[in-house]
């Protein structure tokens, strides 16, 4: 067993469900102090996060980023194996984290130990961006991170996000960037009454209908030779007592905004909050912004991962901004260079997670690759 598998099953063990590490962290700092790693464990509330580095203050920083929660199993029923127990069937690692991402931890481990041992006098600085609050609210995390090094100047030049970036093939695409993510939680107002008389109520699921239907069918901009064009999605919608002859009073909506920088978060709104008022519709509409768009242009970290998955896969990667956020979106406005590379996302929040054996041993080599194009 390779030392990267066996890393990645120690870690899919852990139940570290968000925002829970169980030990996660503690096991990758050993693995960087034995190796002369600097460690600086950074708690924000109940998230466990750490920093570390190993190198000279001089030359520029390739930072590690990733995080050691998972999301919740699912139906444990539906498994065909305990989510918490690795079980490899078929060349397929099996676990929930397999893919997202505590392949991607421990092959940044191994990359790191092995090259490391090759040039213990490499230029410049190695580190570590560790989170266990990524898949939940994302506040006590990364971002608080982000915003302590941008008071105290902390730098990184480079830096390589762990997610599951490849979509059918390990190393077929790399994340240069990703969209802005803008989220309402929009509460239209009725006025509850019997089902009979209709004209005593005013019921809100019938006033939101029309503003909705144009909201979803709106084309709203053609994104950009980078991006994806901006799309608007209902992702919650309630309404009603559970009684059939109860008109509803009030109806409650979550929807998110994936947008391309062609847009403004301003414009967003006024846009979304004039379709509303057009229709008629009394509403309360609270915005709450995740992360706006970043992106990598082509440059010293692009082409180094690129030349890096080329000579383990024989090809180079596509380059996509396409997908949900990441925390590459708090570490891009320190100035960074961000790009996300990781194994396979197929499987990625399913049940029945999992990765093919060998690709964890192909991202090693990959990260392994880029460190020696970087800072050898």
């Amino acid at each position: 067993m390779s030392p990267t598998l066996e890393l990645t099953q120690n870690l899919i063990a852990r139940r570290s469900v968000t925002p829970a590490d169980e030990g996660c962290q503690a096991l990758m700092i050993e693995r960087l102090r034995a190796i002369g790693f600097q460690i600086e464990p950074l708690p924000f509330g109940n998230v466990a996060n750490f920093w570390a580095w190993h190198g000279e203050q001089a030359g520029p920083v390739l930072c590690f980023a990733g995080h050691t929660d998972v999301v919740p199993t699912g139906p444990l029923e539906e498994w065909l194996s305990d989510p918490f127990t690795p079980t490899i069937r078929d060349g397929m690692l099996y676990g929930r984290g397999a893919a997202d991402m505590k392949s991607g931890l421990a092959a940044m481990i191994t990359a790191t130990e092995a090259f490391v041992a090759a040039h213990p006098r490499h230029r410049g600085r190695i580190a570590f961006l560790i989170t266990s609050d990524e898949e939940g609210p994302s506040v006590d995390g990364t971002k608080r991170i982000a915003a302590l090094f941008a008071e105290r100047g902390e730098r990184i030049d480079w830096c390589i996000v762990g997610e599951p970036s490849s979509e059918r093939t390990i190393g077929d695409t790399i994340k240069i960037g990703r969209r802005g993510s803008f989220s309402g939680r929009l509460t239209v107002h009725g006025v509850q009454g019997h089902v009979a008389y209709p004209q005593l109520a005013e019921n809100p699921v019938h006033t939101l209908a029309p503003a909705l239907a144009e909201l979803t069918q709106r084309a709203w901009d053609e994104g950009t030779e980078h991006f994806e064009p901006t799309s608007f999605q209902i992702s919650n919608l309630n309404a009603g007592t559970g009684a059939p002859n109860v008109i509803p009073g009030e109806l409650k909506a979550r929807f998110n905004l994936r947008y391309s920088p062609v847009q403004t978060l301003e414009g967003l709104k006024e846009t979304v909050e004039g379709i509303l008022r057009k229709h008629g519709v009394r509403f309360t509409l609270e915005w709450y912004l995740s992360g706006e768009p970043f992106y990598t242009p082509p440059g010293e970290l692009s082409e180094a991962v690129c030349a890096a998955i080329e000579s383990v896969r024989g090809a180079r990667p596509q380059l996509s901004t396409g997908g949900g956020t990441s925390d590459g979106r708090f570490i891009a406005p320190l100035g960074a260079q961000v790009v996300e590379l990781g194994v396979v996302n197929a499987t990625i929040h399913k049940v029945n997670e999992c990765v093919r054996v060998e690709d964890i041993d192909a991202l090693h080599r990959m990260y392994l690759n880029v460190l020696a194009n970087l800072l050898a």
